[in-house]
């Protein structure tokens, strides 16, 4: 006689079937056996089981040795069965997944949509489970209509495969987004439907916006408008707005959506008082300047925020690392003013335990750890920790620099610094290929290392030919000459340029240059440059030299030896060397030969270079730059070497190099003593990806510039150039490939274009 008994578990119905003889009995287990297996080991069964072999089975174990095997979820089926002493287990075994197929899918990429497949149990080798995949339908339906795709059709296939298998086949219909076809704003009286809307990415397609997604649903992009929405009349004073309810229709055939939102926006309230309470920890005095509104004017949570943080940062700075500002608002609802307190609860003061940096594979830690202002053991300073992260990205040796803070495990007033640096090639081999009208193709090629063995010195040696020009050049500097940052470098240098093969003036130079220079830091931003060189130049008049190329040689002869004594101030707030986002780049520059020289002449010039953020991608930039040289003594006009030219990738773009200008006698540009340049430029990304940390920058330009002798009329505004265009920078795996493109705007007779330049290089 037998005893049955009957399990239900979720959906399936187990029969047990526990032979006993004439009644339920114990016995004691000599031997277990397992039947039905073909994936699963004996051993992950017995794992499971309440009883052993030598251990004694009763009959209440029974249920809940089947209860474990069924929870297991490898079983569709678990019966036990005694036979004499044996325990014999007959189980069914689920099928595993062999295969996962989708198609269809567009909206959704298929790697997230496996990997999202994976998270909830459905993957290649899993145990197949009908539960979980219809789980997975209802999921991937939510998915899509939060994308705005409501007529999406899934449909799942299984199918099965050899060893106990399954293959499992998604088929995805998706659909047509569901398109916006109006969007009503209830309830709004002070600001009109239009002006609402516009600060929607939400809305109805223009009628030339062929190619525009704004009309697409999308529920997360709706929660984002209205946001936005709630944002913006709170920035206005309506602190009491409210978004009452959303409701979102769709029409019968699935395809057109209409969304109305119901708002209250209550009335405007000004501010009445501002205070300051808590522990200030500074003097209020170095407070209320932070403070970015005033009384009488209308509330702004953004404007309240803002406060909030740089009060935050102010403190951060005083080594109160974790300072926490609140904003508490009273509101007079009788006179519509709200008094608002920023309440400062500074923390602990906070000390530095260790600065840590990783990722300097190549560079030494010296050469980083002597460009850091916040140090260890001192109080912890947001701002010197900006400018430590601000100065490390300025030197130009690393691709990315990245600044953690955390608190020390245990310690309520200590943080680590710790810092990641990603190194670019410390070498570079460079090569540049150009093409222009006059010169046809130019070659250029130099190697050096930025930072010479990891030491944060510079050592490089340049080559450049062309049909006009060829260069030498070896030099070194030593940023830490001295402790302090003062730095020292040499530069040997021979120079043969042909200007004819400029179609410039017709003449030619030799110049052999040495030269030192010592670099003095002034702060954090400023520095001071002093050079000294001794130039040796012959100069070679042309056959078709002009009247003015042979008076001066007539006057001062072709072979000079100067020595030139220079100084120079700079000014660099830039937040990175490479593609700059904010800061600027300043430098004034005075170089003259000093008595005793050949030639007796001075130069002085200034550039200024700002780069103002627009969006966090998004950077304009714009450059001015006046250069002015004369000469004293017995010399009557600076030598022509010694002239600024104008035209080129390096001036106005768009115009062939050194071609704008003065001309001599023979109608050659000839050059001058004044130059007037300057450029505005819209940087940014690539639209395909990667933002501010992207390899490419594209840039919309304008360029206006040119040259002028004072001794002949001078600067005259009339004759400036203009030209825009775009440029490429891409900072390649295998080197710097530079584009630019650019057309004259205001071209005269006898200006000469050069529309396109191209330089490329290898970094190792």
């Amino acid at each position: 006689m037998s005893v049955r008994h009957l399990i239900h578990s979720g959906a399936a119905v187990t029969l047990l079937l526990f032979s006993l003889g004439v009644k339920a009995e114990s016995f004691v287990v000599q031997d277990i056996q397992v039947e039905g297996l073909q994936r699963i080991s004996p051993g992950t069964v017995f794992n499971y089981l309440p009883v052993g072999v030598g251990g004694l089975m009763e009959p209440g174990q029974a249920g809940e040795a089947i209860r474990a095997l069924y929870q297991t979820g490898f079983f569709d089926d678990v019966a036990l069965e005694r036979r004499g002493n044996v325990l014999v287990i007959s189980v069914t075994e689920r099928p595993a997944i062999g295969q996962i197929e989708v198609e269809g899918n567009k909206a959704i990429s298929k790697e997230p949509l496996l990997m999202a497949l994976r998270e909830i149990g459905l993957a290649e080798g899993r145990v197949f489970n009908q539960a979980v995949l219809d789980r997975m339908e209802q999921e991937l339906n939510r998915q899509y209509f939060n994308l705005g795709k409501y007529d999406v059709q899934i449909q799942s296939e299984t199918t099965p495969l050899e060893r106990n298998r399954v293959a499992v086949r998604l088929k995805i219909e998706e659909g047509e987004t569901a398109r916006i076809r109006q969007i009503n704003i209830v309830g709004a009286e002070a600001f009109s439907q239009e002006e609402l809307l516009k600060l929607f990415e939400s809305g109805v397609r223009g009628t030339f916006s062929f190619f525009s997604k704004r009309d697409q649903y999308s529920r997360s992009k709706l929660a984002a408008d209205l946001e936005t929405l709630r944002s913006f009349y709170l920035d206005r004073g309506y602190i009491h707005f409210n978004i009452d309810s959303t409701q979102v229709s769709i029409t019968p055939d699935k395809k057109e959506i209409y969304i109305t939102v119901n708002i209250t926006e209550g009335d405007v309230y000004t501010i009445s008082d501002l205070r300051l309470a808590g522990e200030l920890m500074v003097e209020p005095g170095e407070l209320y300047p932070l403070i970015g509104v005033r009384r009488g004017d209308l509330f702004s949570r953004k404007a309240v925020l803002n406060t909030s943080d740089r009060i935050t940062a102010r403190l951060g700075d005083e080594g109160y690392a974790f300072a926490n500002v609140n904003s508490i608002p009273e509101v007079d609802e009788q006179s519509r003013q709200v008094a608002i307190t920023f309440f400062v609860d500074p923390g602990n003061r906070v000390y530095v335990r260790r600065i840590n940096i990783t990722g300097n594979h190549n560079t030494r830690d010296e050469v980083l750890r002597r460009e850091l202002r916040q140090m260890e053991s001192a109080w912890f300073s947001s701002q010197l920790v900006q400018i430590s992260r601000e100065r490390l990205r300025r030197l130009g040796y690393f691709d990315n620099v990245a600044v953690e803070t955390p608190q020390v495990p245990g310690s309520s007033d200590q943080v680590d610094v710790n810092i990641t640096v990603t190194e670019r090639p410390a070498g570079n081999l460079m090569a540049g290929v150009g093409f222009s009208q006059s010169d046809g193709f130019l070659l250029n090629a130099s190697i050096s290392q930025a930072n010479f063995m990891g030491t944060g010195k510079q050592v490089s040696f340049a080559f450049n030919n062309s049909s006009s020009q060829t260069e030498y050049r070896l030099a070194y500097d030593n940023p830490y000459y001295t402790i302090n940052g003062v730095s020292r470098g040499f530069d040997l240098r021979y120079r043969s340029t042909d200007y004819a093969e400029h179609h410039t003036a017709a003449y030619a130079t030799d110049e052999m240059i040495g030269q030192v220079n010592f670099g003095v830091p002034i702060n954090e931003n400023d520095r001071i440059r002093f050079d000294f060189s001794v130039k040796n130049t012959d100069f070679r008049p042309g056959s078709r030299a002009s009247d003015e190329i042979l008076s001066f040689v007539d006057q001062v002869g072709d072979n000079f030896l100067d020595y030139v004594a220079g100084a120079s101030w700079i000014r660099d707030t830039r937040d990175s060397a490479i593609f700059p986002h904010r800061g600027g780049f300043q430098r004034i520059a005075t170089h003259a030969s000093i008595p005793g020289s050949d030639l007796t002449y001075y130069k002085a010039s200034y550039k200024n270079r700002q780069y103002l953020p627009i969006t966090d991608t998004l950077t304009f930039s714009i450059n001015g730059e006046l250069g002015y040289g004369d000469a004293y003594g017995d010399l009557e006009r600076l030598p022509f070497f010694e002239n600024y030219f104008s035209g080129g990738i390096r001036t106005v773009r768009g115009y062939k190099s050194y071609s704008l200008g003065p001309r001599d006698s023979n109608e050659d540009p000839l050059g001058a003593n004044m130059m007037v340049l300057g450029n505005v430029e819209l940087l940014f990304p690539p639209p395909f990806g990667g933002g501010r940390e992207s390899p490419v920058r594209i840039g919309a330009f304008v360029d206006g510039g040119m040259v002028f002798d004072s001794k002949d009329g001078g600067f005259n505004s009339e004759d400036l150039r203009y030209s825009t265009g775009l440029s490429l920078v891409w900072m390649s795996p295998v080197g710097i490939l530079g584009l630019v493109y650019a057309e004259p705007l205001n071209e005269k007779p006898g200006d000469e274009r050069e529309s396109f330049q191209f330089t490329f290089g290898t970094s190792f």
